[in-house]
């Protein structure tokens, strides 16, 4: 993404992270990847992957479970892998759901990368911000097309 002239302007958009100006986008997938169910586009950089959740849950039932990776711990209703604390290991019993827990999100990455060949969503950005939200929607529904669950009326 290119920066914006005024400073202030480009303090929003400033990760710190990444060391660039950078746009976020969270997309919500059902269990084994079979349709893209919510997509969170083009939230300033420096927002925190949990921030950008609880945001977003609002849209689902309380009792709504979720699935996510290191970024989203903390959250509500939402299954997360252990992490290892400073100079400790992971017990046999966290490896195990970690590694359960892996096997199930699998699907996502999968679908993550599907998003990915396009590469909208994982290099610069060279238009304007307004027709972001257009491509990366017009990019999932290519996606769904592809993934079979999207149908076109004939």
């Amino acid at each position: 993404m290119y920066r914006d002239s005024d400073q202030k302007e480009q303090q929003k958009y400033f990760s710190g992270k990444k060391r660039q100006h950078t746009l976020k986008s969270l997309m919500f997938g059902m269990p084994e990847a079979k349709d893209i169910v919510e997509v969170e586009i083009g939230v300033p950089g420096p927002t925190a992957d949990i921030n950008l959740f609880r945001k977003s849950q609002e849209k689902f039932d309380k009792s709504q479970p979720f699935a996510g990776d290191k970024g989203f711990q903390g959250g509500e209703n939402i299954t997360t892998p252990h992490k290892k604390k400073p100079k400790r290991e992971l017990t046999q019993q966290q490896k195990e759901e970690n590694k359960a827990l892996s096997s199930n999100r699998i699907f996502i990455e999968h679908l993550i990368r599907l998003l990915k060949i396009f590469r909208i969503a994982s290099q610069r950005f060279r238009l304007k911000l307004e027709t972001y939200e257009q491509i990366i929607l017009t990019v999932c529904g290519l996606v769904r097309l592809r993934i079979g669950s999207l149908v076109l009326r004939t």
